[in-house]
């Protein structure tokens, strides 16, 4: 399949993609998706994904269209369209029914139940596809990392965040760590738990902190799952995670060591409780995935402490990092660092980031690593 042919094609899937950044924090475990239909230079409909369960973008493109004669036009879609009946219809049905004669397509869907079904069977309906390839279509796939990463792996994507001084620091040696970051690096986090399906602590910020881990900004559609990974069940009951788990859901993590008393009174306050399991903490962290992926966990904002986010990088399970870079240095042998685990031996073996960006936030700078491409 050729890829797109002209900067027009290019300009008008280009749009498609910020279409799609419309449905971020409405939409998962769906993927982000726009669409446009297009008479040469010209846009006549567009539609994006805007809820769980709603009409897909193609459909609400095809929709806004009305009566117009499409026998001519070009639908652009920032993914492959769908063809198996979900909760809604099969896009290629509404593709083929509105007469549109050709497709171009930003990137693929690894989903087992589509991976290039969707444009065979539009070939076959004798509808023209077109690909997209090289700066877009690695601009369609980024758009949807956490939906990628549970198609072919079953685990959610796990976006790091922390703050830090200069000299690498998130508390100091006493154990104190607020603020490190300042309010407008704050704000952006809250906007990252906004669009993430879940939360996660261990059991020490938990306990530190007694935090209620919620999205506090205008923008809220709804609210992440809180996650706390707490081997023994020591999540106290009078704290705010469990006094709020019947109006904002909540997970506990456990081993098979924790008390069944102590998990019995979590459930009976509301509380989920899943059982990881393996030999490390590496191996429960991967268990840990597995389940909540498949309760339809699509992404996480794992915020620590260092404990944690040391098991989920020894696990290979973290995905990005963002680091808030404060104007702070506070030293000390014992301060705490971002990262801790068992980490590697060597510098060859060190997790070397596939892209590096950097902002200035407020007082703060953010550094942003992407680790891995689904």
């Amino acid at each position: 399949m050729p890829p797109p042919r002209t900067d027009t094609d290019r300009r008008h899937l280009a749009r498609t993609i910020e279409l799609a950044e419309q449905g971020r924090g409405r939409v998962s475990p769906n993927p982000l998706v726009g669409a446009v239909i297009a008479l040469g230079d010209k846009i006549i409909a567009e539609g994006y994904h805007q809820a769980l369960g709603g009409a897909h973008a193609e459909v609400e493109a095809i929709r806004s269209a009305g009566d117009r004669d499409l026998g001519e036009a070009t639908l652009y879609v920032s993914l492959e369209p769908c063809c198996h009946q979900g909760k809604t219809p099969p896009c290629t049905d509404a593709i083929r029914e509105a007469g549109i004669g050709r497709v171009v397509v930003g990137s693929d869907d690894p989903s087992e139940h589509a991976s290039g079904r969707g444009l065979g069977i539009l070939r076959d309906e004798g509808i023209e596809v077109v690909v997209a390839d090289g700066e877009l279509a690695a601009r369609a796939r980024l758009l949807n990392q956490p939906f990628r990463k549970r198609a072919r792996t079953g685990r959610p994507w796990v976006l790091f965040k922390s703050a830090m001084t200069l000299d690498g620091k998130v508390a100091t040696r006493a154990g104190d760590s607020k603020w490190i970051s300042g309010e407008a690096s704050r704000y952006r986090a809250h906007h990252w738990r906004a669009e993430c399906d879940a939360v996660a602590v261990g059991i020490g910020t938990a306990l530190a902190d007694d935090p209620l881990l919620t999205a506090r900004v205008e923008t809220v559609h709804r609210q992440p799952r809180r996650v706390v990974f707490d081997s023994l069940a020591r999540l106290p009951l009078t704290g705010q995670l469990v006094r709020d788990a019947r109006e904002t859901p909540l997970t506990v993590v456990v081993s098979r060591a924790a008390p069944r008393t102590s998990t019995d009174a979590l459930e009976t306050h509301g509380v989920d409780v899943i059982v990881a399991t393996g030999e490390n903490e590496p191996a429960r962290v991967c268990s840990a995935l597995d389940q909540l992926g498949a309760a339809e966990i699509g992404s996480i904002l794992l915020e620590g402490g260092p404990h944690l986010a040391g098991a989920f990088l020894d696990a290979g399970e973290v995905d990005e990092i963002r680091l808030f870079l404060a104007p702070l240095v506070l030293g000390g042998r014992t301060a705490r660092d971002p990262l801790e685990g068992e980490g590697v031996d060597t510098i060859a073996e060190a997790v070397r980031a596939l892209t590096l960006e950097v902002e200035r936030v407020g007082e703060d700078v953010l550094v942003s690593a992407r680790l891995k491409e689904w």
